[in-house]
């Protein structure tokens, strides 16, 4: 079944942005809101360790925060719908810069022991929640700027990965460096950075409103109709169930990671932090080469490079022999792992249909999301010695579906489509 590209011309408030506009409506506010959500995302299984010292509960940490986060995705689809994309940043972001600093004072004035160790546990489930709202409101903003700026779509998507990934470098080392300070100045600090994102995210653009979903879709819910749209575009399905796969080794890497490079290879938090954040300069110069080659090559050729260095990297964790080796390996799982969400976001962006956006959107990042809770119950139950087993059995499941996954796509027209529109534009 061929893909066609629907052609909505836009019309008044919907227009085009300037390129003037795009730092100030698009880029700045993004930024924050992916800082913010890279310093939850990376510092609360720290955070877990650091007080608890306890793998089990770290696993737990990450199941914690990852499980609402899936469970928020519909809501928050049906919220960008009927409200917009700029009120669910400002409400999501203000609350959890509202929630993250009592917690801090929790911590500050409760003594060591359970109390604190369930502060930190639902703070990581509440944080998750709310950043999930961010990250769907301003992933619509994405989708619809790509849409309008059809001669450039690759481009507009590799800078919004390439933000979210200097987010991904920086946050992991802040947190990890302000927790060797103590956990209330890293709490801080994330506090912070929500409230200046939640200011920033009043100036993101409107998005289409569910008043005209529902003249197509009816009374439908936003599960229903995101089921049935992506069933309709066998492009898209496929890249989700390949990357869902992919996301389970992602995130066992995530979440075991604090434990392994700890305790089993006596390095400190702060070395955890510098780890992610040289995986996420390494994933910057792989987003940088897609912006380059994707005038040359189509999405299916860096699918495929994308996914062979994901693949091969997840592979050979389980051999390294020290923290430098780990770090390498893990940057270049990341590096992969950043070309694959280039290739997702544009065909995800040029094949959906407007008038389902929202629900369509929402339940891709549910699919792609189900494997992280999973993950964390893997390392919560798998004694550290064994965690290089589970690894090894993530990284041959994430090597089949990549496999199969880029197989049945070889001749998609929508993978092949953008480097001969780039090719036309130029």
């Amino acid at each position: 079944m061929a893909i066609t590209v629907r052609e909505d011309r836009p019309v008044g408030r919907h227009a085009a942005i300037p390129s003037g506009s795009l730092f100030r409506r698009i880029y700045a506010p993004r930024a924050c809101d992916a800082l913010a959500f890279s310093m939850a995302t990376y510092a609360m299984p720290l955070l877990v360790l650091t007080i608890t010292g306890s793998a089990s509960l770290t696993g737990l940490a990450f199941a914690l925060e990852w499980t609402p986060r899936i469970a928020a995705f519909v809501p928050a689809g049906n919220a960008v719908d009927r409200r917009g994309a700029a009120i669910v940043c400002f409400i999501a972001s203000l609350s959890r810069a509202t929630v993250v600093a009592v917690a801090a004072v929790a911590l500050f004035v409760l003594p060591r022991g359970t109390a604190e160790t369930a502060v930190v546990l639902v703070l990581a489930a509440v944080t998750g929640t709310l950043s999930q709202f961010g990250f769907v409101a301003n992933e619509a903003v994405g989708a619809i700027v790509t849409r309008r700026d059809r001669a450039r779509p690759q481009g507009i998507q590799a800078v919004l990965v390439g933000i979210d990934q200097t987010a991904t470098v920086m946050g992991p080392l802040l947190a990890g460096f302000l927790l060797l300070a103590g956990p209330g100045w890293m709490l801080g600090c994330l506090s912070a950075v929500s409230l200046v994102a939640a200011v920033l995210g009043l100036q993101t653009p409107p998005t289409p409103l569910r008043a005209a979903r529902a003249e197509a879709a009816g009374h439908d819910s936003a599960l229903r109709l995101g089921l049935r749209t992506l069933l309709k575009l066998p492009a898209l399905g496929w890249l989700v169930a390949g990357l869902a796969c992919s996301n389970l080794a992602l995130g066992l890497l995530q979440s075991a990671s604090p434990v392994i490079v700890v305790e089993t290879l006596g390095r400190s938090s702060a070395d955890v932090g510098a780890m992610w954040s040289a995986a996420a300069v390494a994933t910057l110069l792989a987003i940088t080469c897609c912006r380059l080659v994707l005038s040359r090559i189509d999405l299916w050729g860096v699918g495929m490079v994308s996914a062979t260095l994901a693949s091969a990297a997840c592979l050979a964790l389980t051999q390294a022999p020290s923290f430098a080796s780990y770090t390498v390996l893990i940057s270049i799982f990341m590096a992969g792992d950043g070309g694959l969400t280039v290739v997702l976001r544009t065909v995800r962006s040029l094949i959906i249909p407007t008038t389902a956006l929202g629900a369509t959107l929402s339940l891709t990042m549910l699919l792609l999301l189900l494997p992280f809770p999973a993950a964390g119950v893997l390392v919560a139950l798998t004694p550290p010695s064994r965690l290089g087993t589970v690894i090894l059995a993530c990284a041959l499941v994430q090597a089949a579906a990549l496999v199969v996954t880029f197989t049945r796509l070889r001749n998609e027209p929508t993978l092949r489509m953008v480097a001969g529109q780039r090719g036309r534009g130029q």
